[in-house]
């Protein structure tokens, strides 16, 4: 896959339900699958395909990026030549009003701290459904600073961390496998009882494309290559019987 141009043929646009759509669009992401996902998503809210550049790299994006300004960037923390809460830092640096939205799977305090830090405006899950990235991308078109829910519990618990933390102290972030999302195991679940893709879609009412990024999730934060692995660490650690 091109990384520098548009690699997607996205679908047509549907009627615009905002009056005004700012673009151009740069999304930062290197699965491609997630790229076809919010290529949809962003088709539904109104935006053509001319509008929506795609990076699937930092160096990628940092060509776009000196070609031409863009009017909100989307942009993953993992990366494959680098760790994206640089190019965050970089982007604000020149521009500290550009709304940046970061759309992950790594949850951990560490991470949404430093990539909030660095000038994020907001920061979602990769595990939310298409219609809560959607309206999380719609407020941040609008000004507002979109935080997944599960984000902001975990800001909240350092807040109110214990006395070590408090003192001064910095507690370990969790292990990234520690943080699968209800539905992760729910879909986890589905995969132990020999479900298909298809056959998860259909039971959950999401997308194909939904449940495969999912699952696509899942293994980077279990840092496996198969469902049968996926559902043998899951067993392990108690999260499935």
């Amino acid at each position: 896959m091109n990384s520098v141009a548009n690699p997607l043929v996205c679908p047509p646009p549907a009627e615009l339900h905002e009056p005004v759509l700012p673009g151009p669009l740069l999304v930062v992401e290197d699965d491609a699958l997630t790229q076809r996902r919010l290529c949809a998503i962003l088709t539904g809210l109104g935006y053509h395909e001319e509008a929506l550049q795609f990076a699937g790299s930092i160096a990628a994006a940092e060509a776009l990026l000196a070609d031409q300004p863009f009017a909100m960037v989307l942009a993953d923390v993992g990366l494959p030549d680098g760790n994206g809460i640089d190019l965050i830092r970089a982007l604000h640096g020149r521009d500290p009003a550009l709304p940046i939205l970061v759309i992950s799977a790594w949850s951990t305090e560490q991470i949404i701290v430093t990539a909030l830090q660095a000038g994020a405006t907001g920061y979602l899950l990769k595990e939310r459904d298409d219609i809560e990235i959607a309206l999380s991308i719609r407020s941040a078109l609008r000004g507002g600073a979109p935080i997944d829910p599960f984000v902001a519990r975990r800001i909240l618990d350092m807040a109110g961390a214990g006395p070590a933390t408090r003192s001064g102290g910095v507690a370990p972030p969790a292990p990234l496998s520690s943080s699968l999302s209800p539905r992760e195991i729910e879909i986890l679940a589905l995969v132990g009882k020999g479900l298909t893709n298809r056959e998860i879609s259909d039971v959950l009412t999401l997308s194909r494309l939904t449940v495969e990024c999912h699952i696509k999730n899942i293994y980077k934060k279990l840092a496996v290559n198969s469902r049968t692995q996926a559902v043998y660490e899951a067993r392990t650690n108690g999260w499935l019987p």
